[in-house]
Formats: structure tokens, C-alpha cells, sequence
């Protein structure tokens, strides 16, 4: 009996690194846990029409003016000038998103989102929505790449934290050859049971907790408070139907 060629899983742990992956063979899922891809799953499971990532402010204002749509983003944790509103998962209830387009743009999540462009499918990942994740990746059956937004290209606690989290759900259905998939994976075991107190030694935490947001820090390493698929279609995202 032939044995059954299983699709690769691989952890692509900064933006610096993609090029060294095949992006164009493979789904590419987008992490930027703290906060932009908590926030997109937030946003789209509470009614958003979509979610259009965009890499710059200015460009997030003119579309925003075009689209009569909601303006949002972040510099370095703190709502960007120009800007109406932040990168806060919390912002978006229902009453406020449901029907509505957002336009988002984020320090590190849009950057990678926009750099892996020619993959054969792009979704977003987070803790929120990891079992809509796990349980689409396992259908497709293709490659997948878990590409890690980081922090300015540095290597962060958190994106490795759920990029390990989704290797340990779903290994048995790929090839996992690939040292950073075990590595994150090792990482997440060590902290899975406590993993806001062991975010605290994170930089990012660090850095929000400056401006007080512990709750967002929360809601974001927390499974499937907004349990919904973004997927990009047409340089805009949306909840998979």
C-alpha cells in the first residue's frame, strides 16, 4: 500500500522570514494575536460586513471617506493619529459594527497580510477564533504556512504562543518538518495552562499594560470568544459563509 503524502505544516515566526516559505503553494494564516486578528475575528463575528486591511493611515482615511466606513488602527499599541478608533476587540459590539465596513490598519498584522499576497488562500488567526481555524485548515488539505505578524519583525511570546497552539490540534493531519512548528508547539505546552500569566513576561504585554488594557490582553489568549473564519477575498475580509 502506497502511504498517504500528507500536506506540510510550517511556522513562519517573523514577517522577515516568509521568503524562505512557499507561499504561493500554500494557505498562509495571518497571526497577530494582540491584538489586529482578535480584532478582525471580533468584528466580523459581530455583524461586520467586512474588514478591509490596509498598510497605512492615510490610505485608511481616503478609503474610509470613499466607503463611509469606520477608520481604525494602531502605532506601536495606541489608536494612530487621524484615526477614530483603536485596535481593541472591545470597540466593535455588536450595536456599533453590525452591517457596517471596517478599515483597519495595524502596526505588524496588515504589513504580513500584505507581503503574503500570492498565497493560495489567506485567513486570520487568533486565539478567538482558533476552532474555526483548526477545523478549516484540516478540510483544505493543502500546505499551510502560520505566518507570525511579530513585533517590527521581531520574534513575539504571543503569535509563536497560538501558532504552536494550532500545531498541537491539528499535526496528526500534516508532515510537521519544521523546527520553529516544534518549537512553538513546545512553547505553548509550557504555557498553556496559565497563558496570561505567562504572557506577562512578554514585551507586548508590557507595552499594553501600560495603557491599561489587561482585559483586551485577556479576550485575546482566550479560545473561541468570536469563533468565525476570516478569509480574504478581493483585498477585503470576510467571515466564511
Amino acid at each position: 500500500m502506497s502511504e498517504i503524502i500528507k500536506p506540510r505544516l510550517e511556522v513562519c515566526l517573523s514577517p522577515a522570514l516568509l521568503h524562505l516559505f512557499d507561499v504561493k503553494n500554500s494557505i498562509v494564516v495571518i497571526i497577530d494575536v494582540l491584538r489586529a486578528t482578535s480584532t478582525i475575528c471580533t468584528a466580523l463575528h459581530n455583524g461586520a460586513a467586512k474588514v478591509i486591511p490596509v498598510a497605512t493611515v492615510e490610505e485608511c482615511v481616503n478609503i474610509g471617506r470613499q466607503l463611509n466606513a469606520i477608520t481604525a488602527g494602531e502605532r506601536d499599541g495606541k489608536i494612530a493619529d487621524g484615526l477614530l478608533h483603536g485596535n481593541s476587540p472591545f470597540e466593535y459590539p455588536v450595536e456599533f459594527i453590525e452591517g457596517k465596513v471596517l478599515v483597519l490598519t495595524t502596526t505588524n498584522g496588515t504589513k504580513l497580510l500584505h507581503m503574503a499576497k500570492d498565497a493560495v488562500q489567506i485567513i486570520t488567526g487568533s486565539f478567538p477564533n482558533i476552532s474555526s481555524v483548526c477545523e478549516y485548515l484540516i478540510s483544505q488539505g493543502q500546505n499551510v504556512i502560520l505566518g507570525c505578524a511579530a513585533w517590527k519583525d521581531r520574534v513575539n511570546m504571543e503569535d509563536t504562543l497560538f501558532a504552536g497552539a494550532v500545531v498541537s490540534r491539528i499535526k496528526e493531519h500534516f508532515d510537521v518538518n519544521c523546527d520553529s512548528a516544534l518549537a512553538a508547539e513546545t512553547l505553548y505546552h509550557s504555557a498553556k495552562s496559565d497563558l496570561f500569566g505567562f504572557m506577562k513576561k512578554a514585551s507586548h504585554f508590557q507595552r499594553l499594560a501600560r495603557y491599561g488594557l489587561e482585559e483586551d490582553i485577556r479576550f485575546c489568549l482566550t479560545p473561541d470568544g468570536a469563533n468565525v473564519l476570516p478569509i480574504l477575498q478581493n483585498g477585503e475580509l470576510v467571515k466564511e459563509k
